[in-house]
């Protein structure tokens, strides 16, 4: 922790890599869509974009080519994670967290994933009647780490930033939170704890039971 922590009124999550294990499967899907047009990156350049939108990584990786072009690759990338995203596992511990919470703070869910996307996964979970807010793509304009998904939700709340609390897994997300002025809690599924911190966490955990008990204890 790097200041005292206030309890809050409600909770922001993530959904990749925070409610479901999907970073592997959306790599997968790239580099299919990929393989197919005869590009290839190194492992790096997917670990780059971690945590941020595919728009924002097929428009810089593919600068230069027509709009069409980039367009079609994205639409390839999506058929291909739909065809495996029913492989899609959820983070140990996360479901029966969100269903604890629920009973104890209001909930809302910030995702930069797109609309069906975000249905789909949150109905394998079981717990999208959990949320009370619910943000995806279609609901801002500007990524992480920019704050605006994470206002968007705080509007749906009518809460202000230190009543919220944001839990994410990417260095672009915790950004975000910490632009919105949130208690932003870092949680070790995509990025060591030393690069959570350094974007600036106010606590980082390593499962949601650790978590859990912070807010029990708070």
């Amino acid at each position: 922790m790097t200041s005292p922590l206030k309890a809050p009124k409600a909770l922001i999550f993530d959904m990749d890599g925070v409610l479901v294990d999907s970073e592997p499967l959306h790599k997968r899907a790239k580099q299919m869509a990929f393989q197919e047009a005869g590009i290839h990156f190194p492992e790096q350049t997917y670990d780059n974009y971690k945590g941020r939108p595919d728009a924002t990584m097929f428009h810089e990786v593919l600068a230069g080519k027509s709009v069409d072009d980039i367009a079609e690759l994205l639409h390839r990338k999506h058929q291909h994670f739909e065809k495996i995203e029913h492989e899609l596992q959820p983070i140990p511990g996360a479901v029966e967290f969100v269903k604890w919470a629920a009973a104890r703070y209001r909930l809302a869910l910030a995702t930069s994933a797109t609309p069906r996307n975000r249905a789909a996964a949150l109905q394998s979970l079981g717990i999208a009647d959990c949320f009370e807010s619910l943000v995806d793509t279609a609901r801002f304009e500007r990524p992480k780490p920019d704050p605006e998904i994470f206002q968007v939700a705080m509007q749906d709340l009518k809460l202000n930033a230190a009543e919220c609390w944001i839990i994410e897994d990417s260095l672009p997300g915790v950004r975000a939170g910490k632009a919105a002025g949130c208690i932003t809690v870092g949680i070790t599924t995509t990025f060591d704890p030393a690069s959570l911190c350094a974007a600036g966490a106010d606590l980082i955990v390593k499962s949601f039971g650790e978590l859990r008990t912070v807010l029990e204890n708070v």
